[in-house]
């Protein structure tokens, strides 16, 4: 399965990023690569997106990869959704809505977090 695709739940179309397992910043950052060309290539306030972190291993390097991506998808992000966060994770996750001011909701399951966000208005 790639690693980034479109998915649909409910006739409604996710953008799916799968980062789970990869364990560095190489592997990582091309995930994110792919994202971007996709999220930013779509009309601002758009796009409904779900990331898939489990057993993804966090970093600094990490952490502010992703604080620039999330950044630079806030325009064309409706709603977003992650899954796979475990307690530590969490809390750095928490910390990293604060700094890039958005509001990715964190879900324990795929499923729940297809539901809610084919239900985001």
């Amino acid at each position: 399965m790639p690693r980034t695709q479109q998915i649909f739940h409910s006739g409604k179309k996710i953008f799916y990023m799968d980062f789970t397992n990869l364990t560095n910043a190489q592997e990582i950052n091309g995930v994110i690569n792919e994202s971007v060309k996709h999220i930013r290539s779509q009309p601002f306030g758009s796009t409904l997106t779900l990331t898939d972190l489990n057993g993804m291993h966090f970093s600094n390097e990490i952490k502010d990869l992703f604080s620039d991506f999330i950044k630079g998808n806030k325009p064309y992000v409706k709603a977003g959704a992650v899954v796979g966060l475990n307690g530590l994770q969490q809390i750095l996750y928490n910390g990293l809505m604060k700094i890039t001011g958005r509001d990715i909701k964190s879900f324990s399951n795929s499923q729940s977090a297809k539901d809610w966000l084919v239900g985001f208005n």
